[in-house]
């Protein structure tokens, strides 16, 4: 029997891929929401949204207690070998507790937010609780997964080189039915089923997973400050509480590719709010730009031609 499992995220894609799913009369069907304990509230909305109007959708999230636990014992036993101060040590046993949010666990455990170059969260966050939740039980009854996945074509060159189908092995495919579609496209099928996008498509954004995402562009940055003042303080929380679990005594979610300077260095030019500020500038972050910080309230605003 093939079991087909859309993940969900609240995107536009995301959204899209579920509905054609629907329309096709797809059989064996499941949807799946990874919460990464990152979102946006009126993401956790949407995705309630799209439950009671389009589909049952069940929510899985990742569990690092464990992961925590082996790092207080590593912390604990091997830091000191390694000289760190026991000032140091102290602190991070002290910050090494589950606290039952993904994202910022993930973030204690491996005692730094994940990054550009290293954009772990993804994997740790989405793809891995989804395939131990979901598809494994599945796949070890001997029965055929096919992953359902919202990727186009046009969001990067990596993707770009993806296949619409892939054989992952042990029974999992990796299918990519909308790999060719625009972000248009995706709209017009919402349209299409009377169902109404993610909100925060006319708030400025982007994108309306992580909030703010790793990936934020400098004016969606500009508008979360804006709009959602109150995301910004939760993530200056979080590198704070972060920076505490790590081993350098400093982190923060967002880099602003600043190079040859010590860790304080870097800490203050990257931490959320120096980047906030950064958002406000023109090219160089030399200046402001008096036309970005004026502020004329919350009006419509989208990158897709939404407000139109």
């Amino acid at each position: 029997m093939r079991h087909n499992i859309v993940s969900v995220s609240g995107g536009k894609d995301s959204t899209a891929l579920l509905l054609l799913a629907i329309e096709r009369g797809t059989e064996n069907l499941q949807a799946v929401f990874a919460d990464t304990g990152h979102e946006h509230a009126q993401t956790y909305e949407y995705v309630q949204y799209l439950n009671d109007k389009v589909f049952p959708i069940r929510t899985v999230r990742a569990d690092f207690s464990e992961q925590i636990a082996r790092k207080r014992e590593y912390v604990r036993e091997k830091w000191p070998e390694k000289g760190v101060p026991p000032k140091k040590v102290e602190q991070a046993l002290q910050a090494l507790y589950p606290t039952g949010n993904p994202f910022l666990d993930l973030c204690l455990w491996k005692g730094r937010f994940p990054s550009t170059k290293a954009r772990f969260c993804s994997e740790e966050l989405k793809r891995n609780p989804i395939i131990e939740q979901v598809q494994m039980p599945i796949l070890e009854r001997g029965e055929t997964v096919w992953s359902w996945q919202g990727v186009r074509a046009d969001e990067s060159a990596s993707r770009a080189n993806l296949s619409e189908l892939e054989d992952v092995g042990g029974g999992l495919w990796n299918y990519r039915p909308i790999l060719r579609w625009t972000a248009q496209d995706c709209f017009d099928m919402h349209r299409r089923h009377g169902v109404n996008h993610n909100p925060l498509y006319e708030q400025g954004m982007g994108r309306v997973g992580c909030m703010p995402c790793i990936h934020v562009r400098k004016d969606e940055l500009l508008e979360i400050s804006r709009r959602f003042p109150d995301e910004l303080a939760r993530v200056e929380r979080w590198e704070s509480i972060v920076k505490s679990a790590s081993k350098r005594d400093t982190s923060t979610l967002l880099n602003a590719g600043v190079k040859g300077m010590s860790n304080e260095e870097a800490e203050k030019a990257s931490n959320i709010l120096s980047m906030v500020e950064w958002s406000k500038t023109s090219k160089g972050r030399r200046q402001y730009d008096f036309f970005r910080v004026q502020d004329d309230g919350p009006a419509c605003s989208s990158t897709y031609g939404l407000c139109e």
